[in-house]
């Protein structure tokens, strides 16, 4: 076999550029560009303002602020000590921050906004940056549930706005590779999908310390439930809404929309998938949500099975893998393997152990003088494994927001793409809750039983 997916050597700076820490054999791959550190003017820079200070967004605002040419001119976010925290990250004392994310779409000198703020939040906070002339980079899961989704991209076209969601593996390098090499017909045509990840930890399992200080006198608690139900002030599902039904999207919205984007990506498919056939259910994290904790899901990708995994109970690697009728493909963490099948026999068939003896030696015969190498010309592996940059980096795709704010040029994961992704997450959720198989109607946009 000829090998079509020759063995480069690329430079690369951060973690992974020691080649000492490399494993043997490997390809390193080259991290993308996230611009000059030279000094930017200001007439260059791109000015955006942050909504939720929480878990995530206190890690995308410092991986934003040190990108060059990006400032962040103001935070908003509903709990007051977030505040203090955006200064802190900032090193800007004087940070306009406040609770009205509204204020900060009001303001002619913010281009953009990056959004950080539970699911049932995303659709109001990216309608409203949309309509008030905003581009808008939002946190995974695009949406809450699946009609959000189509008014989310409706605001994006009507104002011409630029939306970006946040599974940010998609402008990986290791995913920008896979994509390539099944483009070139590496594994053939896929045939199936098997996408895992397994945690098992209490803050895996989203079981986060709420603030000490958190209390409806600086948090504003009627404002954040927004459309879910009332009840009284909970510290705990504040801190840990993912695990409630109401705020968030389980393990579908935290995880699996990350593997789902990433298969979209390398595959080069932007749908929803047919169907999905659920099983799951709270094995180990019995502490009153309503989510599952194990979630497995069989989806029908036009024909092609993807099977994915997800469980809180036991740890387990993240992996993506493609199958096909020339090899496997495995992306995980910030490893890319490639195993090339030939799909033939490489010795007798067992079946002759059926022949009688004499006709047994005469078949083995005949096969080896028909499929034995000539000596010296035995067929090599044309296996590789390339090693990159974590595919969960941030950075870049922070960095292809930014720069489409400035260019104008499409983003990878726009309100497209990310509808697609995350309706596969709503389809399992909603085949895990009704206990049946679901299917997309897209004709009525509507998830079917």
């Amino acid at each position: 076999m000829n090998n079509d997916f020759p063995r480069r050597r690329f430079l690369q700076t951060g973690a992974l550029g020691v080649a000492g820490l490399m494993k043997p054999g490997a390809v390193l791959l080259e991290a993308q560009s996230t611009g000059s550190t030279r000094a930017t003017s200001p007439s260059d820079r791109v000015r955006f303002g942050m909504i939720g200070v929480g878990m995530q967004g206190s890690g995308l605002l410092p991986n934003a602020i040190s990108l060059p040419g990006v400032e962040c001119v103001a935070a908003a976010d509903l709990y007051d000590e977030r505040h203090t925290l955006a200064k802190q990250i900032t090193n800007n004392p004087s940070l306009p921050t406040t609770r009205q994310y509204r204020e900060l779409l009001d303001r002619k000198d913010i281009d953009c906004i990056v959004a950080a703020v539970p699911d049932h939040w995303h659709k109001r906070v990216v309608v409203d940056a949309c309509n008030a002339g905003k581009d808008i980079y939002c946190e995974k899961p695009m949406s809450h549930r699946a009609p959000e989704g189509f008014d989310m991209i409706a605001a994006s076209k009507k104002n011409n706005r630029i939306v970006q969601i946040g599974s940010q593996r998609v402008s990986s390098v290791l995913c920008a590779k896979a994509r390539e090499m099944y483009h070139a017909g590496a594994i053939g045509d896929v045939e199936m999908v098997e996408l895992t990840m397994g945690r098992n930890s209490p803050n895996g399992a989203w079981e986060y310390p709420p603030p000490l200080d958190v209390s409806p006198a600086n948090l504003d608690w009627e404002t954040w439930l927004n459309d879910a139900p009332k009840i009284p002030f909970d510290k705990y599902r504040f801190a840990r809404w993912r695990c409630w039904r109401e705020y968030g999207t389980g393990v579908g919205g935290d995880l699996m929309v990350h593997l789902i984007s990433g298969m979209l990506f390398t595959l080069g498919w932007n749908e929803a998938p047919r169907s999905a056939s659920a099983l799951g259910g709270i094995f180990r994290w019995k502490d009153g949500r309503n989510m599952p904790d194990i979630h497995a899901v069989l989806f029908d990708y036009h024909g092609i099975p993807v099977y994915v995994r997800l469980g809180l109970g036991t740890e387990t690697p993240e992996l993506a893998r493609f199958m096909g009728p020339k090899g496997i493909l495995d992306a995980s963490g910030n490893e890319l393997r490639y195993s090339p099948q030939t799909g033939k026999d490489t010795e007798p068939s067992y079946y002759s152990a059926s022949f009688p003896a004499k006709m047994r030696e005469e078949y083995e015969r005949q096969w080896h003088a028909k499929h034995d190498p000539v000596p010296g010309h035995e067929p090599l592996s044309d296996g590789a494994l390339y090693e990159g940059h974590n595919w969960d980096d941030v950075k870049p795709h922070l960095w292809n927001f930014f720069q489409a704010v400035k260019t104008r040029k499409p983003v990878t994961e726009d309100a497209m793409f990310g509808n697609h992704a995350a309706l596969a997450c709503h389809m399992a959720n909603e085949s895990y809750f009704r206990k049946k198989p679901v299917f997309w109607d897209a004709e009525s946009r509507d998830i079917k039983s």
